[in-house]
């Protein structure tokens, strides 16, 4: 069975209490859960981890290297602003799918910005957590 790296960046344990307006009322939890039964249906397994830390979300990326086939990441603001989730994205051999809750492009200028998309084989952006199960379909047919 494939494993996928499910990462969540800063903020997203907040998710179903910070801004449920551009967010929603659905927690991470409900998206980890989510995810694992989609992951079932497809046959795959699921990491399924958040970090408010850009270094612990570089290693956990590089630990991916050895134990993932894939990777979602969410990296919250970081997408905007972080090099160094890119540089180790880029040294990942897999495919990665980068998703947002929200359409970045229709937010504040800033958030137009990607380094992510920069590496990412797909974005999913603006279809709610529904974007998580997507991305785990799409790596799904990716991987066979």
């Amino acid at each position: 069975m494939k494993t996928i790296l499910i990462l969540n960046g800063p903020n997203l344990n907040l998710l179903g209490q910070r801004e449920p307006a551009i967010y929603g009322s659905e927690t991470l939890d409900d998206v980890a859960q989510a995810c694992a039964s989609e992951a079932a249906r497809l046959d795959l397994a699921v990491d399924f981890r958040q970090s408010n830390h850009e270094g612990a979300l570089v290693e956990m990326i590089q630990e991916a290297r050895q134990a993932a086939a894939g990777i979602v990441i969410n990296a919250g603001a970081y997408t905007h602003t972080s090099i160094a989730i890119l540089d180790a994205l880029n040294a990942f051999e897999g495919p990665v799918i980068e998703v947002h809750i929200s359409n970045i492009h229709r937010r504040e200028a800033f958030r137009h910005q990607s380094y992510i998309s920069a590496r990412a084989d797909a974005m999913i952006i603006g279809c709610g957590t529904q974007g998580y199960v997507l991305a785990l379909a799409h790596l799904a047919q990716k991987l066979t």
